[in-house]
C-alpha cells in the first residue's frame, strides 16, 4: 500500500501530530514500507494456531490457599500503645 504526502498530512492532521511539509514526503516512503510488510505478514499461514498473550508457553506455580498464621489477635494488641474492645486506639487526625 503506497502512501503519499496527503495522506500522510491527512493522518497527521487525524493524530493532532505537527508534521513538516519537509518531513511529509520521507514519512510517506517509511510509511508506506511498513504497510508492506505488514501485507506480507498476512500471506503467512495461521491456520490451526491458537492466538497467544506471550511467545513463551509459560504457566505460573500455583498452590492453594491456606491460612497459615492468623488467631493472634491478643499478641498483636500486646504490642500496642492503647488499645479498646479489640482494637487499636489512635489519636484523632479529622476535626
Amino acid at each position: 500500500m503506497a502512501l503519499d504526502k496527503t495522506t500522510v498530512a491527512r493522518i497527521a492532521a487525524l493524530a493532532r501530530i505537527k508534521v513538516p511539509e519537509a518531513d511529509q514526503e520521507p514519512l510517506a516512503e517509511e510509511l508506506s514500507n511498513i504497510l508492506t510488510w505488514i501485507e506480507q505478514l498476512d500471506e503467512v499461514p495461521t491456520d490451526g494456531v491458537e492466538p497467544m498473550a506471550s511467545v513463551a508457553n509459560l504457566r505460573l506455580p500455583q498452590r492453594d490457599d491456606q491460612v497459615t498464621d492468623g488467631d493472634c489477635r491478643d499478641r498483636i494488641l500486646a504490642n500496642a500503645p492503647q488499645q479498646a474492645r479489640g482494637f487499636f486506639v489512635v489519636p484523632k487526625v479529622v476535626e
